[in-house]
């Protein structure tokens, strides 16, 4: 019963074609979400983010999941990550003039994150957007999806402009 569970789970689990969350459709119940603000999107490492920044209620724009983080140690590069997708749609919504409003940086306030945020800013830079980190009121080498929804929403609401 238990394996059926899970074998039932693999295939009607897949990745939102948009920001690539964890979804059972085509489009995660975020990006189908019309009230949703559409010229904000914020970059994660991971869907367990996602679900923790919404706990807090203090971002009401779209996301974009990279599924983990630039770690050379690890052999982890920007080829293994999301990072081409998040540029091809940064780059199709400034085609269409709806540029991004903000992009922000939400990766975790670790090495690799700082890393990984530091790489993102300068690949957008070209795109002429806003582009912010969230706020250091998580504890360095912590990981988002652990932070209590106060610590959270203080670092969304004292996240500041990266500049060069």
């Amino acid at each position: 019963m238990l394996a059926a569970a899970l074998i039932a789970i693999r295939e009607e689990v897949v990745y939102c074609e948009s920001c690539f969350n964890i979804s059972t459709g085509p489009l995660c119940p975020i990006c189908a979400d019309p009230t949703r603000d559409e010229s904000r999107v914020c970059v994660v490492e991971e869907p367990l983010d996602v679900l923790a920044i919404e706990r807090t209620r203090s971002f009401k724009g779209r996301y974009h999941v990279l599924h983990g983080a630039i770690s050379p140690m690890d052999g982890i590069g920007p080829d293994r990550l999301k990072v081409r997708e998040l540029l091809e749609r940064a780059a199709a919504r400034c085609r269409a003039g709806e540029s991004y409003e903000e992009v922000v940086l939400a990766t975790n306030p670790n090495v690799e994150g700082e890393a990984t945020a530091m790489y993102l800013a300068q690949l957008l830079r070209p795109l002429d957007l806003r582009v912010t980190r969230i706020a250091s009121g998580l504890p360095v080498g912590g990981d988002l999806e652990y932070a209590d929804e106060v610590t959270l929403g203080r670092a969304f609401e004292g996240r500041r402009e990266l500049s060069s």
